[in-house]
């Protein structure tokens, strides 16, 4: 065997002997590496939560909180409605036999959904300020009918009223939200989103 042959096969052996720790080793790091992550971030979490779950130093910052959770929620809330409940109606999306009819009572069920939650997220987020508490506190039985609602799309069983009375609790919680000083917009979620409720 020459000099350049057996250097060849040394170099080729060298290279193999690498490929074959990289091989052990890449294993050991990545399992220490999501180890580490792991644990630190199941520490970061519980730091994280505890910061989430902090509470304002006085009550100025709790009403503010309190109007800014309650504008988040109300305007996610009637974005949705009016995305996927209020305007198809108004389009003739429900009627039988209009194209997409389905498709839009399955959105509009889901839709419904989303807004409930997010309605009655948004006045219990109310209840931090004491003039937007007043100001919702009369809305609670329209935000409650709402529920039901959200099954009659979902069978294609929703009529003019059922619609309007979704579009009746948007303008309500808009209404009192403008009078507390919250006033809020409609923000529409992403599909996904309301498909998560």
């Amino acid at each position: 065997m020459s000099q350049r042959a057996r250097v060849r096969q040394h170099s080729r052996s060298r290279s193999a002997a690498r490929v074959r720790r990289a091989a052990v080793a890449l294993p050991l790091v990545c399992g220490l590496l999501l180890t580490g992550t792991a644990c630190g971030g199941k520490e970061k979490k519980n730091n994280a939560g505890a910061g989430a779950e902090a509470t304002p130093t006085n009550s100025a910052e709790r009403q503010k909180f309190a109007k800014t959770r309650f504008v988040a929620n109300a305007g996610l809330a009637s974005g949705a409605a009016y995305q996927w409940i209020i305007k198809p109606y108004r389009n003739g999306a429900f009627k039988k036999g209009a194209n997409g009819r389905t498709s839009a009572l399955i959105k509009a069920g889901l839709a419904g959904t989303f807004s409930y939650n997010r309605f009655k997220a948004a006045i219990n987020n109310a209840k931090g300020d004491p003039t937007l508490a007043k100001a919702v506190a009369p809305l609670t039985s329209g935000v409650d009918s709402l529920k039901g609602l959200t099954t009659k799309f979902r069978k294609g069983e929703a009529g003019d009223s059922d619609a309007n009375s979704f579009d009746k609790v948007i303008g309500s919680v808009k209404d009192a939200g403008k009078s507390a000083g919250a006033p809020v917009t409609d923000q529409v979620p992403s599909y996904s989103d309301i498909q998560k409720g």
